[in-house]
């Protein structure tokens, strides 16, 4: 732990470890196995890169995509680390680069997917090498009951075997399912767990139901002007509209989705990854494994598939630890077509169940009465107070004695037949004469206008929280329609009651206006734009990242310091020997100039 704690500060320029990082690479040092749940951002990666350095020989890296090992290969490389990567992406030249440092005994670090590592003498070759540590990332991944499952994930068990060595796996995501099934198919014997909690403070979390949705997010990037971020969007077609749109806007949007052209794709991944203020619109076909740190926001444009799937997605926001904005949009399209999909996959029984609760638990949050983080948080099984960064714990929300209301909503959905979706519902509660409740008869109902007193954005905010209350269910197989659950005949037989959350109408411009999540430490921001610009120089003449020259959070802390020697700009966060070597000087030099 000497030299790691010595390495830790000569090589990546940080004064100390995170928390969580210290345990889990002694566990590593002292040859056990271990299985890792840290929350994005915790710097997991350095929990193998670390003691790679110190156990010497080869730690292979299992990762999922060619992009993250290209630029990790990079960054680590950067830091005067010996890392390579086994893909169909490298030319000759990198092929001989590795080959020699192999021989040399001077490559720490292979990166390689685990469809590659199965090839056919690919595991005998490296049984051969002084492999001494296997590390495995994204390692949800390896379960059934994970949300990303990759089969060629679920053979890695054969890979340790096979090599012989320790294995640390790791995961920001996994609930106790997927951990159990982690341990079951990696692990022959019980390794160290390792679970640090899901809490990320410095992401601002903020869900809303759909109101006119480009407008909702072309408010967040005004907010987040110049800043790069990831909006996801439920399919190709949207993707490809809404990059258009956010374009027509005034900024730069690309789109990604697995409809694309390789080509295409790729580049428009390398254009976000290498440049600043990029914004990618994209399907979930794009993140996993994304190491980019200075993400400074993620938002829906639909309902995610499942609470985990929301929490790995928001979580590629603010790795670097800076504030970051979150935002989800969601209505009840949304909703039918996420039932939709459980119910069409080709899944087991009880697969499908587990989908069910999961989509159920997001939908809970959706519509959380209280701080949205204790809700996200509980379902991973932390307690925690109220967050102050939140939507709801910003903006408040009051509850009240919705039992009158629900029962309201409850005598329309029977009494219509259980068969109708939330506009005609809401139509009949007001009082609406359209051409359809006229020609069903519906303006008859005893229901009929009832709920004249409340608006229309009020109703269907209800009949939201009643759903996800479990008060009724949603037909996806039929015409979508609304029926009532056991506990929704309940409270409308004045059995039960229920507290709903007072609808808060929004405005469409915000009075506040957030701070810049740059000014989380007091700096120089004409110094920092010229170190932005000067660092957008180096990475195109080395063909990398900018973050992989220096993160935004090095930039401000040297923009914060303007340290004047050598020795002061070691001082910098991220500041390791072999980039104080290579661009201490020049940096220097462009403080100095201001």
């Amino acid at each position: 732990m000497l030299a790691a704690s010595r390495l830790l500060k000569e090589v990546f320029g940080f004064p100390g470890f995170r928390p969580g990082q210290e345990e889990i690479v002694r566990t590593v040092l002292d040859g056990d196995d271990v299985l890792a749940v840290l929350p994005t951002g915790a710097g997991k990666s350095l929990c193998y890169q670390l003691p790679a350095l110190v156990l010497g020989g080869i730690t292979v890296v299992v990762s999922p995509l060619i992009a993250l090992m290209r630029d990790q290969v990079a960054a680590l490389r950067e830091y005067g680390v010996g890392a390579g990567s086994l893909t169909s992406a490298n030319d000759e030249a990198e092929k001989r680069r590795v080959a020699d440092e192999m021989r040399a005994g001077t490559l720490r670090l292979l990166y390689a997917a685990p469809e590659r590592l199965l090839q056919p003498g690919t595991l005998d070759w490296l049984a051969r090498q002084n492999v001494r540590l296997l590390a495995i990332d994204e390692a949800h991944c390896v379960s059934q009951w994970g949300h990303d499952f990759r089969p060629e994930y679920a053979a890695l068990g054969e890979v340790k075997r096979r090599l012989g060595v320790p294995a640390i796996a790791l995961t920001a995501t996994a609930d106790k399912a997927t951990r159990a099934d982690i341990l079951n198919q990696l692990f022959e014997s019980e390794p160290k767990i390792f679970v640090h909690g899901f809490d990320r403070p410095n992401l601002r979390l903020a869900i809303q139901p759909k109101d006119n949705a480009r407008q909702q997010l072309l408010r967040l990037l005004d907010r987040q002007r110049g800043q790069s971020g990831v909006i996801y969007c439920p399919s190709r077609r949207e993707t490809e509209r809404l990059a258009e749109a956010i374009t027509t806007a005034g900024y730069r949007a690309l789109p990604y989705h697995a409809g694309m052209a390789a080509p295409e794709r790729d580049r428009n991944q390398d254009i976000f990854l290498r440049e600043d203020g990029v914004v990618m619109v994209a399907t979930i076909a794009f993140g996993m494994g994304i190491d980019k740190p200075d993400v400074r926001f993620v938002a829906h444009a639909g309902l995610p598939k499942s609470i985990e799937a929301y929490y790995q997605e928001i979580g590629r926001a603010g790795r670097d630890g800076l504030p970051a904005d979150t935002l989800t949009l969601w209505g009840f399209d949304d909703l039918r077509l996420r039932r939709q999909q459980i119910e069409d996959a080709q899944s087991s029984d009880e697969q499908k169940r587990i989908d069910r609760q999961r989509l159920n638990a997001l939908i809970a949050l959706c519509e959380a009465p209280t701080c949205r983080r204790q809700t996200l948080l509980a379902y991973f099984g932390e307690d925690s107070g109220p967050c102050g960064n939140c939507d709801l714990c910003q903006e408040g929300v009051a509850g009240f004695d919705g039992t009158v209301a629900a029962q309201m909503l409850l005598s329309a959905i029977y009494r219509t037949g259980e068969r109708f979706g939330a506009e005609h519902l809401v139509s009949v509660l007001l009082g609406e004469e359209t051409d359809a409740i006229k020609r069903l008869g519906h303006d008859a109902l005893k229901t009929f206008g009832v709920g004249k007193a409340r608006s229309k954005d009020e109703w269907r905010s209800l009949l939201r929280q009643i759903y996800a209350a479990q008060l009724v269910s949603l037909d996806v197989t039929g015409p979508g329609g609304f029926t009532i659950a056991e506990r929704g005949w309940a409270v409308l037989r004045g059995q039960e009651t229920i507290q709903l959350r007072t609808f808060v109408p929004r405005t469409k411009e915000k009075a506040r206006r957030r701070a810049s999540n740059l000014e989380a430490q007091p700096h120089d921001s004409a110094l920092l734009a010229r170190l932005k610009a000067l660092r957008t120089e180096l990475a195109r003449s080395h063909g990398v990242p900018a973050y992989v020259i220096f993160p935004d959070r090095s930039l401000i802390d040297m923009a914060a310091r303007q340290p004047r020697t050598l020795d002061e700009m070691a001082l910098v966060h991220g500041v390791g020997q072999a980039k104080l070597d290579r661009y201490g000087d020049v940096f220097l030099a462009a403080i100095a100039a201001g």
